[in-house]
């Protein structure tokens, strides 16, 4: 959420364009706003931009990377590394040196900018979820980065890094100031308590990834598509720039979602739930309260002799999107009423499918549909071999829209869809017309009283 910069590094308005908070209005900081910078071993991290550049030129074109390389002399290389690797040491420090960030009584600052400088204003009302990660390096190192999500922003802020035990601190006064603390007494508030609600067994993630479709059909492509492409081309270039990305799908699928899924543990606190996960990068996200909009309860076919579920989220304004990476039935129901309390999970005898002509606009697949409508939530099941149920709270629900093919009318079918927050869309596909129309107007009465009726958002409630 990074404003236009500006030459002389201050901006005239604050973010969203609403006028400052007190204590925050001018362009010098204040006593509470004293500017501080990032932990020194940033500069490291920084000093890999120059090569990344060189790097993605490479890969971008491969065969003048190839030609320009083959042409470099033993003594033309050294000159090349002697002049880059101090470029990138001073760009590296420069940055850091030219990067500040400040918390004043209504918003955090981030000053940024090596030649174009650029304040970004963070108004601390509309802080949603911050979130402390650490890389395999950056544990090694003490350091941790810290992810800001806020409302109305496409992408996260984020300071990175700061020592481990200041990023705790500063996310626990941020989120203190957020709820309405004042500052003095934000600063003693200290982190809020967890306590724990689940925790994913390693040996359960790897059996339940051995078992989903995705990971052995990523794997049989990256196995069977290089050698058919060698037989027909005869390329090295042409296996390389296809096989790679396959194993790279491969992998991200089934040894990346591991390392990525380990140690899933979910908690309960008042700043929301807080979900800790990572064998190698270690990531602390929370889930901010009244910010899901919809959450979907998906459960591959191999999965539902054991009764397991995977549960993801859209969140306004977030990227996260996994609330359990696999539990039981009953385990993902307790974590869903934490975090849509008094909404409860339908039973798969409750969902009414679609009538039978509807098998004529999609054959087969028409049995996975379903719907159920409760006084609390919408929800809607997708996918006969992949199961994908979806709840919207009715207080989520922003419009409701009726649609209606030519195929489906000729057979008096419709299409109920109710779009979230969070820019999401969730479908009762091919219901009778009438019902449909039915549930349209039912539906925008419920969203109507279900808004009228919703607890207000509040951090630390």
């Amino acid at each position: 959420m990074t404003t236009p910069g500006v030459e002389d590094g201050v901006e005239d308005g604050a973010k969203d364009g609403v006028p400052q908070a007190a204590g925050g209005s001018g362009d010098r900081p204040g006593p509470l706003a004293a500017e501080r910078r990032l932990h020194p071993v940033t500069p490291f991290r920084r000093a890999w931009a120059p090569v990344a550049v060189l790097v993605g030129w490479a890969v971008h074109d491969p065969n003048q990377a190839q030609e320009q390389l083959t042409r470099l002399t033993t003594t033309t290389l050294l000159v090349a590394l002697a002049v880059l690797v101090p470029a990138a040491s001073l760009y590296g420090f420069m940055t850091w040196w030219f990067t500040h960030f400040a918390v004043t009584d209504g918003e955090l600052r981030i000053r940024t900018g090596l030649l174009f400088r650029r304040t970004a204003h963070i108004r601390l009302e509309r802080i949603q979820a911050i979130d402390v990660s650490q890389p395999l390096l950056a544990r090694v190192a003490g350091v941790a980065k810290l992810r800001l999500d806020v409302v109305g922003a496409e992408k996260k802020d984020e300071l990175a890094f700061l020592g481990e035990d200041e990023a705790r601190a500063l996310r626990a006064e941020l989120l203190a100031r957020a709820a309405g603390f004042a500052p003095e007494t934000a600063r003693e508030v200290g982190e809020a308590p967890a306590r724990e609600v689940l925790r994913v067994p390693a040996r359960e993630l790897a059996i339940a990834l051995a078992l989903t479709g995705a990971t052995w059909g990523a794997l049989a492509a990256a196995l069977v598509v290089p050698p058919v492409l060698w037989l027909a081309t005869h390329s090295v270039w042409t296996v390389l720039a296809t096989g790679v990305p396959l194993l790279g799908a491969a992998g991200a699928s089934s040894v990346g979602r591991f390392v990525g899924e380990y140690d899933w543990t979910v908690g309960e606190s008042p700043d929301g739930l807080r979900l800790d996960h990572g064998l190698l990068d270690r990531t602390h996200e929370t889930v901010p309260p009244g910010r899901v909009q919809t959450v979907r309860i998906v459960q591959p076919l191999l999965w539902r002799r054991r009764r397991w579920v995977r549960v993801e989220l859209d969140v306004a304004g977030s990227a996260n999107s996994v609330l359990v990476p696999v539990a039981p039935y009953a385990a993902a129901e307790i974590v869903v009423a934490r975090v849509l309390p008094g909404v409860a999970m339908p039973a798969e005898t409750s969902l009414e499918r679609p009538p039978r002509r509807a098998g004529r606009c999609v054959p087969v697949w028409w049995r996975g549909y379903g719907i159920s409508v409760t006084d609390t939530v919408f929800a809607a099941r997708h996918g006969l071999l992949r199961r994908r149920l979806s709840l919207v709270p009715h207080a989520k629900v922003q419009s409701v829209r009726l649609t209606q093919g030519p195929w489906q009318r000729l057979w008096g079918l419709a299409d109920v869809h109710v779009d979230t927050g969070a820019g999401k869309t969730v479908t009762a596909r091919l219901r009778d017309a009438q019902e449909a129309e039915r549930l349209l107007r039912s539906q925008a009465e419920r969203s109507r009283t279900g808004r009228r009726d919703a607890r207000p958002d509040r951090w630390m409630a």
